[in-house]
């Protein structure tokens, strides 16, 4: 299954780029709707994929193939299925609709590398075309903000991709090699080389910068905001996660090892960015930027769990990514059906749009209610595991704190629900109406995710997350 996932996106954009005259351009998004639903169903039933006959190698490298990789691959075929009906809906010009599902199908494909690869050098690689897609995406409409968004991610990314290129050099001349087999077994058994020690911190400084952790924040933001709004679903619903979060996750649990001295690095880490994101989503008064911040509080949260260092923290930090992949981009394709019909995110601009726009006031309080943490939705399962699992492993402080967060997060997405969506409808907008079905039904369907999840949380987690740590749910 994770070679086809690889070669999936990469025979696609192959296909879509033959010269066939305007064919291709009128068949790109079927086409690619029909990749991106195959990868969705290959990673809920992996047994169809296997039984199409492919290699297991690819690079002579063999991917991985457990339930931390489906998850992930499933997650990035859910948020790349929602980010191309928001296109079809923007990208009203033929051409530039064609060459965003390219770069789409680029990053995907980026993506699908980065979850299923299993050594440090080609992780690499495909972090880079992950990213060398997105500052593209980024700049789409070409605007002055755009192009300051891009700018920044372009920058800080250059400063990560140093800090993990002279990690995997370093990583390279202790082990003798890049795969996370042999790393992890030089770590293991070595004597604590001080080298070793500066590439796993330098590593861990890079991805900290992917994530959009705080104090490495500060293209995200821009990033988000500015972007065009099919683009903020995809950067915010799971390239950040892949890149950055997924890679913590895969390395500190298989390679480097949860150490005390890089628990406790991350649990400070997942905890400042926790608060920063959620006291600076306070004070914004764009509806793009307030859920760029909360991004940074909510993947705090998921590293918090992991720096728990117990099995229990790290299953509630992969829930929580899975989560925050389908609520995040549900809250971005409502901002998209918000400006669609508006015309602004300005919160002071916007009220009372529930009563004109039903379908999409109620699926954001869902995704707004799943953020905060409130039962039963997906959101508070993977947010009780990893406040459990903070008291397991001897924390209690920070498993207080992320229950304040919590009610910071209510207070602040409560105040942007009815600041939007409640109230007096705006001077101006009494005619406004709900998004087009290229917004609402994606939309639709995030939301019966996150209830569903929510309800059938046990099955997630027996499928998915209990098989990655070994232990039954």
């Amino acid at each position: 299954m994770p070679v086809l996932m690889i070669l999936l996106m990469g025979a696609g954009i192959v296909v879509l780029n033959l010269p066939a005259g305007g064919l291709m351009r009128r068949v790109a998004f079927p086409l690619a709707l029909v990749l991106l639903l195959a990868q969705a169903l290959f990673a809920l039933a992996p047994s169809a994929a296997e039984g199409l006959g492919w290699p297991t190698t690819i690079f002579g490298i063999t991917p991985l193939a457990d339930s931390l990789t489906r998850l992930l691959v499933l997650s990035i075929a859910i948020v790349g299925i929602a980010a191309l009906l928001v296109g079809q809906s923007r990208c009203l010009d033929p051409g530039r609709r064609f060459n965003f599902i390219n770069l789409l199908l680029l990053c995907c494909a980026g993506m699908n590398g980065i979850v299923a690869v299993s050594d440090l050098f080609t992780l690499y690689i495909f972090i880079e075309i992950a990213a060398t897609a997105s500052f593209v995406l980024i700049v789409y409409n070409k605007g002055r903000d755009s192009y300051e968004g891009a700018f920044k991610y372009f920058l800080l990314s250059a400063v990560a991709t140093t800090l993990i290129l002279a990690a995997i050099g370093i990583l390279m001349m202790y082990a003798g090699g890049t795969s996370f087999e042999a790393v992890g077994r030089a770590l293991a058994g070595g004597p604590g080389s001080s080298m070793a020690l500066l590439a796993v911190l330098l590593f861990l400084g890079g991805l900290f910068i992917k994530s959009g952790l705080v104090p490495f924040h500060g293209w995200l933001p821009d990033a988000y905001s500015t972007a065009p709004n099919p683009v903020s679903v995809l950067l915010a619903g799971i390239v950040t996660k892949a890149t950055g979060v997924y890679a913590l996750i895969r390395l500190t649990t298989d390679v480097f090892g949860l150490s005390q001295q890089i628990a406790a690095v991350l649990l400070f880490v997942g905890t400042i960015s926790i608060f920063v994101g959620a006291l600076a989503a306070l004070g914004q008064r764009d509806f793009k930027r307030m859920l760029a911040y909360s991004s940074i509080s909510q993947v705090g949260y998921i590293i918090v769990g992991l720096g728990a260092g117990n099995a229990l923290g790290v299953a509630g930090a992969i829930f929580h990514l899975f989560n925050h992949s389908i609520f995040k981009s549900l809250l971005f394709v409502n901002a998209a059906a918000v400006e669609e019909s508006t015309g602004t995110t300005d919160i002071r601009k916007l009220g009372g749009l529930s009563s004109r726009m039903r379908f999409t006031g109620v699926t954001s309080m869902v995704g707004f209610l799943s953020a905060a943490g409130i039962p039963p939705l997906s959101g508070f399962w993977s947010k009780l595991l990893i406040i459990i699992a903070l008291f397991q492993a001897g924390h209690p402080v920070y498993a207080a704190l992320a229950i304040l967060a919590s009610l910071i997060t209510l207070a602040y997405f409560l105040v942007l629900q009815r600041r939007v969506f409640f109230g007096e409808v705006a001077a101006g907008l009494e005619s406004v109406r709900d998004a087009g079905g290229w917004v609402l039904v994606p939309s639709v369907i995030l939301a019966g995710i996150i209830v569903a999840v929510g309800v059938f949380f046990p099955y997630i987690l027996g499928s998915f997350v209990a098989p990655f740590q070994g232990f039954a749910w």
